[in-house]
């Protein structure tokens, strides 16, 4: 298969993220009322930069995956190496979690400082054709850049959170304090408004890099049984493991979901939706 552009999705993205744009344009009008918050605009720039050159070692910590080289795991080394050259990538650094949790994720900053991680629990539950889905559908997240783009997206919404939570401590011992209630306020609606927005196109990335995994591969269907296995797998990790690791559902390419408002929030798809968008592209690659 072609890497294609789907251009509905690639629409919806584009305008998620200009409603994002004029959203954070209100946000900074009204922040910039208020001088003595620009503080925390200086260290939450700092913040985000670090967290973006440090992403990965931050992913990797937290969930306890080690980078394994060539002779540690020789058969991982070998497909990805493949995989990354179907995908015109760099192969980036490939690391392994101990953990019973069937799931893999990407980290990094560029495509040449990238790491793609896979959990123990996921080698023993999938084949290989369905390993390499699972490992073609995180090359493609490296390829489309989306740690960068969701970091830069969610740098205004985390600032509006951290005015929400500390901004009273700014508002001075004067004796209006309206101005910083009202930066409070405001800061609160544009937090919920932006993590709805945010929710809203990582799951459009997830869907193109679902797209882009089966072109990588030409195998839509094997990225599709993975997604099955995956989540019917999760019925069999101890509740401890899934709680422990549920903070890391928005790099898993399936997120660990918990109640009504853990569905509606989610950063990916369902499955199904995700499972029906493989299978009309197999349709379309049998009738090309």
């Amino acid at each position: 298969m072609q890497w294609k552009t789907d251009w509905g999705l690639r629409g919806r993205m584009v305008f998620t993220m200009f409603l994002l744009f004029a959203l954070y344009i209100v946000f900074v009008g009204v922040l910039s009322q208020f001088t003595n918050l620009i503080g925390i605009v200086l260290v939450m720039g700092l913040f985000s930069l670090g967290q973006f050159f440090f992403s990965d070692k931050m992913a990797l910590y937290s969930m306890g995956a080690n980078v394994v080289d060539e002779n540690e795991a020789p058969e991982l080394h070998r497909t990805v190496e493949r995989l990354s050259q179907q995908a015109d990538l760099p192969k980036p650094q490939i690391a392994i979690a101990d953990s019973q949790v069937p799931n893999a994720f990407a980290t990094g900053r560029n495509q040449s400082n990238a790491t793609v991680a896979v959990t123990s629990g996921l080698l023993r539950t999938l084949d290989q054709e369905e390993l390499e889905g699972v490992l073609a559908h995180e090359l493609a997240h490296i390829k489309n850049r989306d740690v960068m783009v969701m970091t830069i997206a969610s740098f205004l919404s985390t600032l509006a959170f951290i005015v929400v939570r500390w901004g009273w401590l700014f508002s001075g011992d004067g004796e209006n304090q309206a101005p910083i209630y009202v930066a409070i306020l405001v800061s609160l609606v544009v937090w919920v408004l932006s993590f709805l927005l945010i929710r809203a196109l990582s799951r459009y990335r997830e869907y193109a890099a679902d797209r882009g995994g089966a072109s990588i591969t030409g195998n839509p269907s094997a990225l599709a049984s993975a997604l099955m296995s995956i989540d019917g797998g999760m019925d069999n990790v101890p509740d401890d493991d899934l709680r422990e690791q549920a903070e890391m559902n928005a790099f898993f390419i399936i997120p660990i979901r918990s109640g009504f408002i853990g569905k509606i929030a989610s950063s990916h798809p369902s499955t199904e939706k995700r499972i029906e968008k493989l299978r009309e592209l197999e349709q379309q690659q049998e009738t090309a």
